[in-house]
């Protein structure tokens, strides 16, 4: 059985899509079929080049479905049986569990970390671009509850896992004010957790009208649009306004250009967190005045992956807020995995100038 492979191009240039033999499951390892996969903001940034990773395996966002098991493996994470049809969401990442970093319990900050790997390298399937996903003995996984659909599920292991564990770390508190720098897939499920995690104003801020709408529904009490606010000193005078003149207790970067932390840092109040999540380029530097975070004690924290416990804690946010959150309507267009250099192009901004106005794009093998 052969299974296909999107692999990321040369910057400007198609996806390929290379084929390769499925593998059999060593024992404590898992076969997935993947069901859906979710375009994420640092997918895009690998795509137009911000980062060095041309001709490597595309995609980690995903919701699975189990096709073969390992021997041993007879249940999940959580101690759930599983069997051979169940849907998983699982961890994409690796913490090595044997530095100085994992002994203090920093999962999430481990240097040795092992995620997507070539294509061409044995297991092959270790991206969310593709037929199949391997899970390696060692893995985090959880059965799906049934009640939960694809589209509310693939965005787990990313966007709504990042989100929580990130304000976690920021220290996010009943009462908080918090504001997103941008109303995407991690921005919108970020509205949710603050509003679940107490915070009592929530404000917006975004380019794009259909993101503004929905980042309502999923709690903002206010909504910042770039392009009636292009000025952003008037963003930040808004932003304190807002807040009473002292600005937001946590500002999360959530957009991934080095461009906005200075906009972000200024909202921060003093004394308050500012949370750099979206950022993934080497190569984008960031302008701003470190007076500014020494004199007003202000926090940086920066996040890049999470606890894997932290998906079990996500999926119980699911359950009992779904009837209060609209996640599955986050999604908004669906494409094949033949489609995939289309749905990066609708995804992208000139896509959305053109008119295609993508709050999130998935891929459905």
């Amino acid at each position: 059985m052969h299974g296909r492979i999107a692999v990321f191009p040369q910057p400007g240039q198609p996806f390929t899509i290379a084929e390769f033999p499925v593998p059999e499951p060593e024992p404590g390892a898992i076969v997935a079929r993947v069901r859906m996969a979710g375009i994420c903001g640092s997918d895009l940034h690998v795509w137009r080049g911000e980062t060095r990773s041309a001709g490597t395996a595309a995609g980690h966002e995903m919701v699975g479905q189990i096709e073969r098991l390992g021997a041993g493996v007879i249940a999940d994470s959580l101690g759930q049986p599983l069997s051979v049809g169940d849907r998983i969401v699982y961890a994409y990442f690796y913490p090595c569990r044997r530095c100085p970093v994992c002994m203090r319990g920093q999962f999430s900050a481990c240097p040795h970390e092992v995620a997507r790997r070539p294509p061409e390298e044995p297991p092959h399937f270790t991206s969310a671009y593709a037929d199949y996903y391997y899970l390696r003995p060692g893995h985090v996984v959880f059965r799906a509850p049934d009640v939960l659909t694809d589209e509310e599920l693939t965005p787990v292991n990313c966007a709504l896992s990042q989100v929580i564990f990130g304000l976690r770390e920021a220290g996010l508190r009943l009462g908080d004010c918090f504001v997103t720098q941008g109303a995407g897939g991690l921005g919108l499920s970020a509205l949710a957790v603050a509003r679940e995690m107490g915070a009592r104003i929530l404000i917006a801020i975004d380019g794009v009208p259909e993101r503004l709408a929905q980042a309502r529904a999923f709690g903002a009490s206010h909504t910042i649009s770039l392009a009636d606010v292009p000025d952003a000193a008037e963003r930040v005078r808004l932003v304190r306004r807002l807040t009473g003149g002292y600005g937001a207790d946590v500002v999360a970067d959530f957009v991934g250009h080095a461009v906005v932390m200075e906009e972000g840092i200024a909202m921060t109040r003093n004394g308050g967190t500012y949370l750099e999540v979206g950022n993934i380029s080497p190569d984008d530097a960031a302008p701003f005045r470190p007076q500014s975070v020494v004199f007003g004690r202000k926090r940086i924290v920066g996040v890049m992956h999470y606890d894997p416990d932290t998906i079990g804690v996500a999926l119980d946010f699911l359950l009992r807020t779904r009837d209060r959150y609209p996640f599955a309507s986050m999604i908004s267009h669906r494409f094949r995995l033949a489609e995939i250099d289309a749905a990066f192009a609708a995804c992208e901004w000139s896509g959305r100038q053109a008119g295609c106005e993508v709050t999130r794009g998935v891929i459905v093998p």
